[in-house]
């Protein structure tokens, strides 16, 4: 049997195309998954609540082709998704406590039990690793079970992170057996590691604090997470989506001044108001000890000044095991920007976080993969 599309993948761009194809034009569909599950990555995703999508969502909050992320984000919106998901009784609801204007499901289950329903008459061969992909008139998908043939296919497989749930480089392998270019992959979304000036971060492991911090001349407000290797949290993990290597810059007393705190006859670990085990380790870092502000020479107050803009380098971050996604990927100069084909390989789409564009924290990288296979769904119908 030669399947009409065939899909490499099974997680939220392959499973929102396989529901949004149409079932009479293309009677045979198959998705095609390492994984024994659908979708594990939404599964897990924010906190098994699912970060679906978030309100204030534009083209600020991609790396990439901006673009051509605002014309997908015209085509297919946030308030289109919405619409998609209350329609299919999921009624994600806006938490803003970790990422400002998030909305999150009522259970990640919700969403797989949706999709699952949506692809009831898509064949599902999960459990079944794509080898290679070779073409002679249509496509022959290599796998560690069988060979599959489809006219066309879709690869959805995803980047490199969480190898844990299934992730692999196949998506980047086929592309680069088709002739197109693959900008540099890197993890992202992910904690930082330190060097020695910084070790003291590591003392403070399980310390939460908010922070604003500074990358490439952005700036961003959220919570700062220490952690054994270096530092994490919400904050942290979009600083790193900005990161070229050098210096970052935080802020650990947001919206305040420092000069305020240094007043009176407190000691500084008491008068400046952050949790005691942090200023002690901090004051240890700069060599200062903890003493009653009103002795403190100007020189001192400069250090001090350090907590309104602590700059340091790290020294790298915590890897793919640990990266919610995966930044760089298949170059979108070489996909048609309406239908997701390859413009080297005719029958070929490319989409998902395997292509070159990649969002913040927050819903973005949901809501631009569900903008992108819609944008392919809808395309495929009217070809």
């Amino acid at each position: 049997m030669i399947y009409d599309i065939a899909i490499i993948g099974a997680g939220a761009s392959a499973l929102m195309l396989a529901s949004n194809l149409d079932k009479k034009k293309y009677k045979n569909i198959c998705l095609i998954d390492t994984n024994t599950k659908l979708a594990p990555k939404i599964k897990v995703s924010g906190g098994s609540k699912c970060n679906i999508t978030n309100e204030l969502v534009s083209k600020k909050n991609y790396l990439g082709d901006r673009d051509f992320v605002e014309k997908l984000l015209n085509k297919f919106s946030k308030n289109d998704l919405l619409v998609f998901l209350n329609k299919n009784q999921v009624f994600p609801k806006i938490n803003p406590k970790i990422v400002k204007g998030t909305y999150f499901c009522n259970s990640s289950q919700d969403v797989i039990d949706m999709f699952t329903k949506l692809t009831s008459h898509v064949k599902k061969y999960l459990g079944t690793t794509v080898l290679d992909v070779d073409f002679e008139k249509h496509y022959k998908i290599k796998t560690d079970t069988k060979i599959i043939e489809a006219k066309k296919l879709v690869i959805a497989s995803g980047g490199l992170s969480y190898a844990s749930l299934g992730a692999s480089s196949i998506a980047f392998d086929i592309a680069k057996k088709f002739g197109h270019t693959v900008e540099k992959l890197e993890p992202a979304l992910v904690g930082f590691t330190v060097q020695k000036e910084q070790f003291w971060f590591k003392n403070l492991a399980g310390i939460s604090m908010p922070v604003i911090s500074f990358v490439d001349e952005k700036s961003f407000e959220g919570s700062l997470l220490f952690a054994h290797k270096g530092c994490s949290g919400p904050v942290i993990l979009t600083t790193s989506l900005y990161w070229k290597k050098g210096k970052i810059a935080l802020d650990f007393l947001p919206k305040q001044k420092i000069e305020k705190f240094l007043v009176g006859n407190k000691n500084i670990s008491t008068a400046i108001p952050l949790p005691k085990r942090f200023i002690q380790e901090f004051l240890q870092s700069i060599e200062l000890e903890d003493k009653r502000v009103s002795t403190l020479s100007n020189e001192e107050k400069e250090k001090l000044k350090l907590l309104k803009y602590y700059e340091f380098s790290p020294a790298g971050n915590f890897g793919y095991t640990k990266a919610e996604v995966t930044k760089g990927g298949i170059n979108t100069d070489e996909i048609n920007h309406n239908s997701f084909e390859s413009l080297k390989q005719k029958d070929l789409y490319f989409i998902g976080e395997c292509l070159n564009i990649t969002g913040e924290l927050g819903g973005f990288n949901f809501q631009i993969v569900f903008s992108q296979a819609y944008v392919c769904a809808q395309q495929l119908n009217s070809n």
